[in-house]
């Protein structure tokens, strides 16, 4: 995979769970040194790779993180965000603090960490962002309104980022899976009839995994891809075409 130009770039990525740890293993794979960071000491310690303990859900957290992480690799060339919680209820039946807790994560960490590893990368002249978003920021999937919001919302940081960053030489785009088998998902997945009925939703005829968006998320994270920036890539096996 010489040819993604990955080879020695120095990459963080948040998140250590079933994407997040795809995507710092398959980094890894092509030549890059690769930190990880997490909150949850058990997903790191399945990692291959240099690991951070983090607490994200606070500006001050997230901002030690992206530096901790530029000094340990001795800069940053790379920041993926794969970090997200869902809460599947209706509207009226979502307490404040649930939303709260999914905005601050989901969101709030993509705007600190985000902010945080831009400023390193606009002062080098080098950089590649990329956020995994979701087919739920474009539509409208009922009991997913908290998470649907932030994903909507990641979609159009992405894009002012991009916007005034562009000129210094870094790229921010998202990734946005359709309906993914991780571990994080087994759980909903196993419910009576949820398997097929949201596999009948995607023109593909299965669910996604995650080594379907390592490609995606590889070459927004690569030299291949200077020139895209501001895009949100619909990783779904047709889902958003339904």
């Amino acid at each position: 995979m010489d040819w993604l130009g990955l080879g020695g770039r120095k990459a963080l990525v948040a998140g250590a769970g079933g994407i997040g740890g795809g995507v710092a293993a398959a980094l890894a794979a092509a030549g890059a040194e690769v930190v990880v960071a997490d909150v949850d000491e058990e997903r790191l310690a399945a990692v291959g790779t240099k690991t951070l303990q983090a607490d994200l859900t606070t500006a001050d957290g997230s901002r030690e993180c992206v530096a901790r992480a530029a000094e340990l690799l001795g800069g940053l060339d790379v920041f993926v965000h794969a970090v997200g919680v869902n809460d599947r209820r209706p509207v009226l039946d979502t307490p404040d603090e649930v939303w709260d807790d999914i905005v601050t994560l989901n969101l709030g960490s993509a705007f600190w960490t985000g902010k945080a590893a831009g400023a390193v990368m606009t002062a080098a002249g080098y950089g590649r962002i990329v956020y995994l978003s979701s087919v739920s920021g474009l539509l409208a999937h009922p009991h997913h309104a908290p998470y649907a919001a932030t994903k909507g919302g990641v979609n159009q940081l992405a894009r002012v980022m991009a916007r005034e960053w562009a000129a210094s030489g870094v790229t921010v785009n998202a990734v946005a899976p359709g309906y993914t088998e991780t571990g994080l998902t087994r759980h909903h997945l196993g419910r009576p009839g949820v398997r097929d009925e949201l596999t009948s939703l995607v023109p593909a005829g299965r669910l996604g995994t995650v080594d379907d968006l390592l490609g995606p998320i590889l070459f927004l994270c690569s030299d291949r891809s200077a020139f895209v920036t501001g895009h949100v890539l619909y990783a779904d096996g047709g889902r958003t075409l339904v």
